[in-house]
């Protein structure tokens, strides 16, 4: 059942994507209603969060048993003594999974309310505390110590340091402020730390505010997948062609035992500087970032013997993640949608280029990962179906481990092509919510198969490059 609205698009935006989910081949195999369905069941997921939380446990420093153990110790001691299981995934052997309970329908609201932007309240209803930059107004007399209840501006129409809001909020649970309002606001400048410490939130996820900052990286599931698809070797060269935060980078360094290069690219400074300091705090050594457009990477001239970073011979690495930018309607959760419809269209040619460019980049024989966090078909199938014909060197592959659903109808791609795609679609499961009691009485397999289709909405495909054309 449905807690919260399903997440709101801009007009144009929602004509768009009816469109997509309405398609002639769509609604040929499985029917109106059916498509109908199917695609109102996804609105409604997207604005709940996933109903697990994905941990990755980098394995290069610890074992997945020895921080089972230690996080079954964490979460014990935030939850009260509340039993919540901890999950190995059986095809996913370095993840762990830990079941998000809610939607908690009988929390009881106070007085004095904190109002936090939209990307916060995201954040919160995925475990987080809020942080000061976070809040965008609070009650009048709010003080250090004082129970708030906390809601989401998702609109984006609060006035910062208003009084009151009664605009569009949603209620995310209760918190202790840990400032008063006069230091929220100070004129001396924003400042920075902990605002409010969420202690009944309406989904109770664990929060990992400094829990094992160098054994545990939060991971959407289908992000993990990626990495094994790609499934590097030790001694390799591999491009993570637009690589911030890093999460799949540093990944795919573990995955290869931190032997071989890992060149990792992303065109923002910022984002650079954060790729190195998830590799430096996993302890990576092979992995190299440059801050580098990657749609320009491909060198033209001969490049000089010592050289390290881009731009790049042709036919220099052995397997290539380009895992796009895109409009990211996938994310869980979301209740408003922003961006435009020129917005979401600009992306399709931005992920042509930079697929151009990583097929001239890969050695015959190479392994090439084309994914997005994305539910268009603009972005991913039609995709595929475009470097198919555009590249006749590329053959789509079977990936491994294949956990996500087949491809989706509507760009002309073959059952058989159709097949070889993964497509990460919540609305394949009912919205359900959970809690101790249902999970004291569940299988862990129903568990885990839960778990590998509530997520994050997300698209894979995999290339081999037969030759050298």
């Amino acid at each position: 059942m449905s807690f919260f609205p399903k997440i709101a698009f801009q007009y144009e935006v929602e004509e768009y994507l009816t469109k997509v989910f309405r398609n002639n081949e769509l609604i040929t195999a499985l029917g109106t209603q059916e498509a109908e369905n199917k695609y109102q069941s996804l609105l409604s997921h997207l604005s709940h969060p996933p109903a697990f939380t994905t941990v990755r446990v980098n394995t290069h420093l610890a074992s997945v048993k020895d921080v089972k153990k230690l996080l079954l110790e964490e979460i014990q001691k935030q939850f009260k003594g509340l039993l919540v299981p901890v999950l190995e995934h059986p095809k996913l052997q370095d993840i762990l999974l830990i079941p998000v309970i809610g939607p908690r329908r009988d929390l009881k609201k106070h007085a004095s309310e904190v109002i936090v932007g939209a990307r916060c309240g995201y954040a919160v209803l995925r475990g987080a505390h809020v942080y000061v930059p976070g809040i965008v107004s609070t009650s009048k007399f709010v003080k250090a110590g004082d129970l708030v209840s906390v809601y989401s501006d998702i609109e984006g129409r609060c006035k910062r340091g208003a009084r009151e809001f009664d605009g569009v909020k949603v209620f995310l649970g209760n918190g202790i402020s840990e400032l008063s309002r006069s230091e929220i606001f100070s004129s001396s400048g924003p400042l920075k730390g902990l605002g409010i410490r969420i202690i009944e939130p309406v989904y109770l996820s664990p929060s990992f505010d400094n829990v094992l900052p160098s054994h545990l990286f939060l991971q959407n599931l289908p992000s993990v997948v990626v990495s094994h698809v790609l499934n590097p070797q030790p001694g390799e060269k591999i491009l993570d062609m637009c690589a911030a935060p890093g999460g799949k980078t540093t990944h795919i360094a573990t995955l290869m035992h931190d032997q071989g290069e890992i060149i990792a690219m992303d065109k923002t400074a910022n984002k650079v500087k954060k790729i190195k300091q998830n590799a430096e705090l996993l302890q990576l050594k092979c992995i190299k970032a440059f801050c580098y457009d990657g749609t320009k990477a491909l060198s033209v001239e001969k490049r000089e013997d010592k050289q390290e970073g881009p731009p790049f011979l042709p036919e220099s690495f052995d397997r290539i993640l380009l895992d796009a930018p895109c409009s990211g309607m996938g994310q869980r959760p979301n209740m408003a949608y922003s961006s435009t419809l020129k917005e979401v269209t600009s992306y399709q040619p931005l992920q042509r280029k930079l697929f151009t460019v990583a097929v001239k980049l890969l050695k015959p024989g190479g392994v090439l990962v084309y994914s997005t966090c994305t539910i268009t078909l603009s972005e991913n199938e039609e995709q595929v179906a475009w470097a198919l014909k555009t590249f006749p060197c590329l053959q789509l592959h079977p990936q491994e481990p294949h956990i996500g659903g087949e491809g989706m109808k509507g760009a002309g791609l073959s059952l058989d092509q159709l097949k070889l795609l993964q497509r990460f679609d919540p609305s394949a499961v009912t919205l359900q919510g959970m809690d101790v009691n249902s999970l004291q009485g569940s299988r862990e397999d129903d568990l885990i198969s839960l778990a590998n289709k509530d997520c994050i909405g997300f698209f894979i495909a995999k290339f081999i490059k037969s030759n050298s054309k």
